[in-house]
């Protein structure tokens, strides 16, 4: 998602959190995590760490209550404590109504709250502030999945006439039926281009493909290609739109993995093994 000025207080936050793991760069194996189980045991309390000095601030009366908000509710969702994450990002709207129509992050967070109605009129909102971003598009396509079904979220496609960055205008032909995973990622590898480019564009695809995978009940595929986007050193360093997606990627995942362990009847972190996360979010309600 777009760099919005109402999230620039959030910046510093998540380049801290970016120093308390160090992801795989080697392509992850089909039974593993591609974070360690001690980088992601560190993250989990350096997240609940700023989550606790946040809340401080918060009730010291002291910082910029937006702001505050902005950073508490990313933390949080970090966290996988989605209704949390929403109630913070809604009460920053309360302050400042104008950061309403362009808070991507509140309908990320409402999707995964279980509010699919409300997050799709959150990326509606966002369209008529910027119609070129066909990633709020994909957006409200899993929500409009969640909330109407198939059918009514492939009819409701955003239209869009602009060009995007890529792989955004692949991506988004996945939805309508006019393109494969397969195609996207041979068009990607094809392209000439930047390793960094590359990689960005591998980040997206694999992050979008794998949500859509599980938005549409194919767990299994998703975990594969979350597990790729979760790998990627490029969406973990870069700026911070990119970064929170890198997080959104990664507790999806560990959601994917904690139900996985739960249908195998194999508690949540009973071994060393790294596979699974080392405590997972819980899901919202709509998952």
């Amino acid at each position: 998602m777009k760099l919005h000025q109402s999230i620039l207080l959030s910046v510093m936050l998540l380049l801290a959190l970016n120093s308390a793991i160090d992801v795989c760069h080697a392509q992850p194996s089909a039974g593993k995590h591609p974070i360690s189980r001690e980088d992601r045991e560190k993250l989990t309390e350096s997240l609940r760490k700023n989550a606790e000095m946040l809340s401080g601030k918060l009730l010291e009366g002291d910082s910029p209550r937006v702001g505050v908000l902005s950073q508490r509710g990313d933390v949080l969702f970090f966290l996988g404590d989605f209704k949390k994450a929403v109630a913070d990002y809604e009460e920053m709207v309360d302050l400042d109504p104008q950061q309403g129509d362009s808070h991507w992050r509140r309908g990320i967070a409402r999707f995964y709250a279980g509010q699919a109605k409300e997050a799709a009129q959150q990326f509606e909102a966002y369209h008529s502030f910027d119609d070129i971003d066909r990633e709020n598009g994909i957006w409200r396509y899993f929500s409009q999945y969640r909330a109407y079904g198939p059918e009514k979220a492939k009819e409701g496609l955003l239209k869009y006439r602009k060009t995007d960055r890529e792989p955004f205008p692949d991506v988004y032909r996945l939805f309508s039926g006019d393109t494969t995973p397969k195609k996207i990622l041979a068009a990607i590898d094809a392209a000439e281009t930047s390793k960094d480019e590359r990689e960005k564009r591998l980040f997206y695809a694999q992050l979008y493909i794998g949500l859509n995978h599980a938005v549409e009940g194919r767990d299994t595929e998703a975990i594969v290609h979350l597990r790729e986007s979760t790998a990627n050193s490029w969406g973990r360093g870069a700026g911070y739109g990119p970064q929170y997606m890198w997080h959104v990627g990664r507790v999806h995942l560990d959601l994917l993995l904690a139900k996985l362990k739960k249908a195998d009847n194999k508690p949540v972190g009973s071994n060393d093994s790294s596979d699974g996360p080392a405590q997972p979010p819980q899901p919202g309600d709509g998952r």
